[in-house]
């Protein structure tokens, strides 16, 4: 699979009062790169639930932080690999910032996402056509 790429601008609202990025909102840019790889392949998540009585959502996190992302740099989220599964989908993730020719990494995160049905939340397989749409990148 190819990474996928989306941009992000850190604001100032993003940012503690040494301008330094808050923790919590690395989760946020990484949700966001998620819902942005999805509508990639043409499933918007409002929709899934609509026809497919689906959502999907995190299960487990693992975040390695190693550098701070600063207000005003313009960092990259990556999705670098996928391993999906009948109901639930394996992401490595990281953020990066770019200088010339270099990269410099952020942070890096292991994220577990599980489908469930959009009432009960249970447990579901990912409906075959959205299953078959993931499988075909990979």
């Amino acid at each position: 699979m190819k990474s996928f790429e989306w941009p992000v601008r850190i604001y100032y609202e993003d940012t503690d009062a040494g301008g330094v990025v808050y923790y919590a909102n690395y989760l946020r840019y990484l949700e966001r790169a998620r819902t942005e790889w999805l509508r990639t392949f043409g499933f918007e998540q409002d929709q899934l639930r609509i026809e497919h009585n689906i959502v999907f959502a995190v299960r487990s996190v693992d975040i390695q932080y190693k550098k701070p992302a600063l207000f005003n740099q313009q960092i990259i989220v990556l999705i670098d690999h996928v391993d999906l599964r009948p109901a639930s989908m394996e992401m490595q993730q990281s953020i990066i910032r770019k200088s010339g020719n270099s990269s410099e990494l952020i942070v890096t995160a292991a994220v577990n996402i599980v489908c469930l049905h959009d009432q009960q939340f249970t447990p579901q397989r990912i409906p075959q056509p959205i299953f078959k749409e993931l499988t075909a990148c990979m």
